[in-house]
């Protein structure tokens, strides 16, 4: 039996090749301190990996047409069996993606491991960013629920607002003027077939420039990349220190991966994948559509910044941080590439890192937008020891107007508006009706909304907020 499977071995060496071909792939020589620092490039790749396996599972039960995306989902999460934790796997492998590929990003720009002769390495790592960011961006809307799909129609009229081309693009991402079946089929080709056969082909051109210029080695004070020698250098360096890429650097990427791989499922077991938030109803006009959290940044910046901005925000901002991204290693890809040397590079990414975070958080918490999913004010939290039936009807009023989607009291409620928690003591009778009646910035006149008891039992409430 030995014999047999030793023939066949053979044999499909001989016509394939393996042994002249793959072996000295993972045998070529890496410097030999390129440690645990470089271990989060092969990371993305294994959760790629496990984002096209988990993904064609998914694709044999999600049908992927407006009438039945919804509930094939439903049933591949309450039915199907390992079908909500499969979704979890696809869930939580996105958000790694996004966090691997930022990480390693990072770590070759601190070190300047984009300069000579690695520029095309550092090209085609920008193109796997942009990818993996769409594929994200794309995935979103194929839950086909209420936040995925008025996500994606914010994403399009912020799209639109581009000047010139704005209509163009925004068509192109919707497939149409308005949202529809041919939205989910455009979005299902995006992030079934195109992204990631751009992504594979990105991957291997990355592969191929890692074994064609080398790992880079770890930077060191004082010694600088010099285009006419490096080349000659590095060879030389690497037959006389350099170690084998298996097994000497390969275990510490596959015992990494394999962490972060576990960490997945972990989480999709405890977890589990994003609840959906009820099939998309364009008569449903009171949402408040939030995208995944790698989105949330982007939704942030723009929910921020001035009005008068937007537009030109919107056509510049994207195209100058892809151009200075493409351009870093034609900027500066010689010289030297310790970061203690380069205390500017280590003080920007420390910049661009505190700016990202800072606005996923604003983002989460939202404050711009209403909370119309707040829970109504119980009679508990009401700054009225003995509250009479004007103050209980003007907590529900409060409620069922509105009110509390915007403002907060007691930790209840929005914050779009102010908080109304002693606003008993700031306003009188008169100036509250005044306020509410005749509406301010940002709110509402409810005039011609409320009954003059409402607007009564609303104030005896608001005014007993002291």
């Amino acid at each position: 039996m030995k014999k047999i499977f030793k023939k066949i071995g053979n044999w499909i060496d001989d016509r394939t090749g393996i042994s002249q071909n793959i072996l000295p792939v993972l045998k070529h020589p890496v410097p030999p301190k390129a440690k645990w620092a470089y271990v989060f490039g092969s990371a993305t790749l294994f959760c790629f990996l496990l984002q096209v396996i988990t993904g064609i599972a998914l694709s044999l039960l999600y049908q992927p047409s407006s009438k039945d995306a919804y509930q094939s989902l439903l049933f591949i999460t309450n039915t199907a069996k390992f079908g909500n934790v499969l979704r979890g796997i696809h869930y939580f492998g996105a958000s790694a993606m996004i966090i691997l590929v930022g990480i390693h990003m990072i770590r070759v720009y601190i070190t300047a491991s984009y300069k000579f002769p690695r520029e095309m390495n550092w090209i085609s790592g920008v193109f796997l960013l942009l990818c993996t960011i769409f594929m994200c961006f794309t995935g979103q809307l194929l839950r086909w629920d209420s936040n995925g799909v008025w996500s994606s129609v914010v994403a399009a009229q912020q799209l639109g607002r581009t000047p010139l081309i704005g209509k163009y693009l925004a068509r192109l991402l919707m497939g149409g003027d308005t949202i529809g079946g041919q939205s989910l089929s455009r979005f299902y080709a995006y992030h079934v077939f195109v992204v990631p056969a751009l992504i594979f082909i990105f991957i291997g051109l990355h592969l191929y420039l890692v074994i064609q210029n080398g790992i880079s080695e770890p930077p060191k004070q004082g010694r600088l990349v010099d285009p006419k020698t490096y080349r000659k250098w590095y060879k030389n360096m690497l037959k006389q220190k350099g170690v084998p890429f298996y097994p000497n650097a390969a275990w510490r990427d596959v015992m990494f991966s394999s962490i972060v791989i576990i960490c997945i499922i972990c989480a999709a077991i405890y977890f589990g994948p994003p609840a959906l938030s009820g099939e998309p109803n364009p008569a449903v006009l009171i949402t408040s559509p939030k995208p995944d959290w790698y989105m949330v940044p982007f939704f942030a910046l723009f929910a921020l910044m001035p009005h008068k901005i937007e537009s030109i925000a919107m056509l510049l901002g994207p195209i100058l941080t892809i151009v200075i991204l493409f351009s870093i290693p034609f900027i500066s890809n010689k010289g030297e590439r310790s970061p203690l040397k380069r205390p500017w590079a280590v003080y920007g990414v420390i910049c661009v890192t505190v700016f990202v975070i800072s606005l996923l958080v604003i983002g989460l918490k939202a404050p711009w937008s209403p909370h119309f999913n707040t829970k109504q004010l119980p009679l508990s939290a009401i700054k009225s020891t003995h509250p009479d039936s004007t103050i209980i009807k003007g907590v529900q009023l409060f409620y069922s107007k509105g009110c509390e989607y915007c403002h907060k009291v007691n930790n209840y409620g929005g914050l779009d508006g102010p908080d109304l928690t002693t606003i008993g003591n700031r306003l009188s009778i008169e100036e509250l009706k005044v306020r509410i009646v005749n509406g301010g910035k940002n709110m509402p006149a409810f005039g011609g909304i409320l009954k003059k008891e409402e607007l009564d039992n609303i104030v005896s409430f608001l005014i007993s907020q002291k």
